[in-house]
């Protein structure tokens, strides 16, 4: 995570200083000038290198998203036609929008003003090579990351780059695009080749001019068997290695990282099980609705989550709508009762150390209720640290460990979840949610959980549950680079096949090449009037079938999360799910989420406000 800067967060922050003393102190000694040896003989001597004021620390913390210098050259080297301004242009493009400075010297643009007046014979070329390798060199001092994409042929030319980085403690990367001639050949966007073959270029590299190949580059892409995506995709791991990509950025480009809670080795899960005394065998019997938001949580749909809900993340996201941290007390400032059930032992305090890309939205608290029996008896062995055996129809499905337990204020919970409240006598008939949650504990009990065995139902539709993971895999073998998504909880109408289709040619305007669908129907508990699962499935398969959404750019899942008809607060969970599995685009209809008023029959939420709020 980026470390704050102290002058924001120091108590004792300096005096103030004048608007020359921090900057330039005309009174001040000037710094040692330091003698540079020329880069050429063929030049003025009595010159002397000015030492600047300001440190690359000082440029770094106003330059760019993330504070520390990440200044770098990332040299691409290949033949014409290999890919190397592609790439880099592509790179550049998603480094500006991360929020990391950096800047594309391409060897046709440089022969435009800086090197207009070189040709292309040996000295030429390799004072080409001088000139944009001293230019990468102050722009990576000044704390860019520079994408130099150059032929280079020579290595002399190459190397003399990597050294007047080096000297200067500026990072210097060769990445060679290991592109063969045929396939340059093949490719010939500018038509040189042609050109060269006819004997209208003489001295084309590759053809009548040597191309030496990098002995030891520090990175090689394969463009000719790679998409541009997986090249792209390979320079964004290396920078992260190097730590020129900071974890923050990389999260923001791949995606919060998927927390699954699975634990499938035999050995660990008998090393819990072994753990759980006799005396300390405490077993819930859980609900199918509990099952299926542990198979959400289990799956890494609520990531960063380690299991159900301890009281501080239900409290950020009852009054807040998102996860701030994973720490796991909560306690006012300067509290500490002895026997407080959230301050059981001093490692409770710290924090878990999954990342967190940083705040998360999630308006859905995804917690377990208890009832009192099975509260007193948790809360009278908490001192043991038990470990809670989770149990469906006498099956053990997983483990909660370092629990905690807090009041389950059912009514608050539900008016700041749904904005409605029925009264006790109307839950009968009422809102469904809001039934089940009436009818249930009054303690939620919270804790890291393990699951032992992936979750299936043996309904014929197990092969459409696709984890987060699987879904992304899917995606990258099919090359999309969009993935939009829609959610329904009824059969596929004409108006949501409209939805589906317009929104991808929307996409496919916006320049997408291959954007794709996630048909992606809610697959856990629903209210008694709403179609089966089975049934949903079955007209969406025919409807695939028929054509009247292609299938060719469709990908068909099952969400596993229960509904809770929240309307506009509901919707945001639905849509911040699905991007743990890697959607870029999420469709939004009318009423998202929402149910009718059993009073009035009219809507409960106002239809359009599911879309507004996003």
């Amino acid at each position: 995570m980026t470390t704050p800067t102290k002058a924001f967060y120091s108590p004792c922050y300096w005096r103030q200083q004048s608007q020359f003393e921090d900057n330039e102190n005309i009174m001040a000694q000037s710094p040692r000038k330091r003698l540079r040896l020329p880069s050429v003989f063929n030049m003025a001597t009595n010159v002397t290198f000015q030492q600047h004021k300001v440190t690359r620390e000082d440029r770094s913390n106003v330059l760019g998203r993330y504070s520390g210098y990440r200044g770098c050259t990332l040299w691409f080297t290949g033949l014409s036609g290999a890919g190397k301004t592609t790439i880099a242009f592509a790179l550049e493009k998603t480094l500006i929008k991360l929020g990391i400075p950096s800047y594309s010297l391409d060897g046709d643009n440089v022969r435009h003003g800086l090197c207009r007046n070189l040709g292309f014979s040996k000295t030429d070329r390799a004072e080409n090579i001088r000139r944009v390798g001293e230019v990468a060199k102050l722009f990576g001092d000044s704390g860019m990351v520079v994408l130099a994409s150059f032929i280079s042929p020579f290595k002399v030319d190459r190397d003399f780059a990597r050294r007047i980085h080096e000297q200067d403690n500026i990072p210097f990367f060769e990445i060679y695009i290991n592109t063969s001639l045929e396939i340059c050949e093949a490719r010939d966007p500018k038509k040189l080749y042609k050109k060269a073959r006819a004997g209208e270029i003489k001295e084309f590299t590759g053809v009548d001019s040597a191309y030496e190949p990098p002995l030891e580059p520090d990175l090689i892409l394969n463009s000719g068997e790679e998409t541009e995506i997986e090249s792209i995709q390979k320079v964004f791991n290396f920078l992260y290695e190097k730590k020129i990509l900071p974890e923050e950025a990389m999260y923001q480009l791949c995606g919060q990282p998927i927390r699954q809670l699975f634990e499938f080795n035999k050995e660990e899960q008998n090393k819990l099980i072994e753990k759980i005394d006799n005396n300390l065998n405490i077993k819930i019997e859980i609900s199918e609705i509990d099952l299926q938001w542990i198979q959400v949580l289990a799956e890494g749909w609520a990531s960063p989550l380690a299991g159900f809900m301890r009281e501080r993340q239900y409290l950020q996201c009852l009054h807040f709508g998102q996860i701030f941290d994973l720490k796991k007390k909560c306690q006012i400032n300067g509290e500490r009762k002895e026997g407080d059930l959230n301050c059981q032992e001093e490692e409770n305090d710290e924090e878990d150390q999954f990342p967190m890309l940083g705040p998360i939205n999630q308006t859905i608290p995804i917690v377990l209720p208890i009832f009192d029996n099975q509260a007193n008896l948790i809360k009278s062995k908490l001192s043991s640290k038990p470990k809670i055996q989770l149990i469906f129809k006498n099956k053990l499905i997983g483990v909660l460990n370092d629990v905690e337990i807090f009041p389950h204020r059912k009514e608050e919970r539900i008016h700041r979840q749904f904005g409605h409240f029925v009264e006790e006598k109307e839950i009968e008939n009422g809102h469904p949610g809001i039934k089940l949650i009436m009818e249930s504990g009054d303690w939620l009990i919270g804790g890291d959980l393990k699951v032992f065995e992936r979750i299936i139902y043996n309904d014929g539709l197990d092969g459409y549950r696709k984890t987060p993971s699987e879904l992304k895999q899917i995606f990258e073998e099919k090359q999309c680079d969009c993935v939009f998504a829609f959610q329904l909880r009824n059969p596929i109408h004409n108006g949501h096949a409209l939805l589906m289709s317009k929104t991808r040619e929307e996409l496919l305007l916006k320049g997408y090449k291959n954007p794709m669908l996630l048909l992606h129907p809610l697959g856990g508990w629903t209210k008694d009037d709403d179609v089966p699962l089975n049934i949903r499935i079955k007209q969406h398969l025919a409807v695939l079938e028929t054509g009247i959404i292609n299938k060719e750019w469709t990908i068909l899942s099952i969400f596993p999360s229960p509904m809770c008809y929240a309307g506009p607060t509901e919707v945001q969970w639905h849509a911040r799910a699905r991007l743990t599995c890697g959607v870029d685009a999420y469709i939004v209809g009318r009423d998202p989420a929402g149910i009718a008023d059993n009073l009035t029959g009219d809507s409960l939420y106002e239809p359009s406000h599911g879309a507004k709020v996003f």
